[in-house]
């Protein structure tokens, strides 16, 4: 099914959702590594991508052709929090698969602006041929939340703050405790940087989700629904289980 250029994919179980997004991954890596030396892959790191990079890890994949990028992370943490974005990355997929490069946002950097300047200036060494994503309880993807969304934004990474349905969602995510705990402010590839890959695959499991796939595929393409703007890339799949497809109609 589609929803203008979207192409959308439902499944009855988050493992088969994970299944279903790592072969296509997979696929389209092996596709790109037949004309290409190295693949440059964008990660987001959230639960709703636990099945997914589970699968990637098993996929016949040249991991030695691949660098890796993450697309957020909070500043201020602990280098050694359980919560930092990276650390999932590195937990999850990183440090279990023999990457060429894997590199990733330093959110204890002294000057998060100079580490967005740094981190934009790797994005345009290696360009990314591949995002894989999510979506927020708010529409936010990566951390462009409604407030900040930007279709133009003239950055490549900014240093945002994080509004209040963003902050609550790590709550609900169980990465913290209680919303006290979480951080206010996060460094984030802005949306044009995400748009400027060939190919996005965005997975979104869980009921949770529900309201936040119908206003992707419902409402206008607007920044008060970042995610919507996926509906305007011409190579994006959006992979959803039951639970996260019940709102949508066709």
């Amino acid at each position: 099914m589609h929803m203008d250029k979207l192409d959308i994919k439902t499944f009855l179980s988050r493992a088969e959702l994970g299944e279903a997004a790592a072969s296509s991954v997979s696929r389209k890596i092996g596709e790109l590594l037949e004309d290409q030396l190295f693949v440059n892959i964008i990660f987001a790191a959230a639960p709703s991508q636990l099945e997914f990079l589970a699968a990637l890890r098993q996929a016949p994949i040249e991991w030695g052709r691949i660098r890796a990028f993450h697309m957020d992370e909070y500043t201020g943490l602990r280098a050694d929090a359980v919560q930092g974005f990276g650390n999932f990355l590195r937990e999850h997929l990183f440090d279990r698969v023999p990457l060429l490069a894997a590199y990733c946002i330093d959110g204890q950097a002294a000057s998060p602006e100079n580490e967005c300047v740094r981190y934009a200036g790797l994005l345009r060494q290696y360009p990314p041929d591949i995002v894989c994503m999510g979506i927020g309880e708010n529409g936010h993807i990566a951390f462009n939340d409604p407030p900040v969304a930007d279709f133009n934004d003239p950055h490549a990474v900014k240093v945002v703050a994080l509004d209040m349905a963003c902050r609550r969602q790590q709550v609900n995510d169980g990465c913290f405790a209680e919303l006290s705990q979480v951080p206010r402010h996060a460094i984030t590839l802005t949306i044009p940087t995400l748009m400027a890959a060939s190919y996005i695959y965005c997975m979104v499991p869980g009921k949770r989700k529900a309201p936040a796939v119908f206003n992707t595929l419902h409402q206008r393409i607007i920044e008060d629904y970042p995610s919507s703007v996926l509906r305007r890339h011409p190579h994006a799949e959006l992979f959803l289980d039951i639970q996260s497809a019940e709102r949508i109609a066709f």
